[in-house]
């Protein structure tokens, strides 16, 4: 705002997220919607756009993210899905724990260069304490995910 007598000032708006044209409440409202119905059905029932809903639970990942406790993770297991039409895939990893089963990353393609973009942003000091790397995906493209399991863990398990 622009004050006669003090000049120009800047206020801080709890509600609102920086330049975002959406309240931060209204926000955590659409990803949690956006998490349980399509995004496409989530901008139609709250009236707003697909855009919204996007840039709302791309917020809550990026908060996710951000506030992720990796410290207990022990065990992994890495697994391909197929997308689209043909043969597109996504590399996953989950960690598969007795106390925890969550997914942790996914990494676009299923190439041990896929993998080694998880070992980089999981942490060599972390992948250290990783006891057990379990996959099935023993195809001939991916047979040194092995290999670099084991350079970065203690211990990696092939089927």
């Amino acid at each position: 705002m622009n004050c006669p007598k003090c000049g120009v000032r800047v206020e801080q708006m709890p509600w609102a997220m920086g330049k975002r044209p959406l309240t931060e409440a209204y926000g955590w409202f659409l990803a949690r919607w956006g998490k349980r119905l399509s995004w496409k059905e989530t901008s139609e029932i709250f009236r707003t756009s697909w855009e919204s809903v996007f840039r709302s639970v791309e917020m809550a990942v990026e908060w996710g993210r951000a506030h992720q406790d990796l410290s207990g993770v022990r065990a992994i297991g890495v697994d391909e899905i197929a997308w689209k039409k043909g043969h597109k895939y996504l590399t996953l990893v989950y960690q598969i724990d007795s106390h925890c089963k969550r997914l942790l990353w996914i990494g676009n393609a299923r190439k041990t260069k896929t993998l080694l973009g998880f070992f980089r942003w999981f942490g060599a000091e972390r992948s250290q304490k990783l006891e057990y790397v379990c996959s099935d995906m023993c195809w001939t493209g991916f047979t040194s995910w092995f290999t670099l399991a084991r350079r970065w863990t203690k211990c990696a398990l092939e089927r």
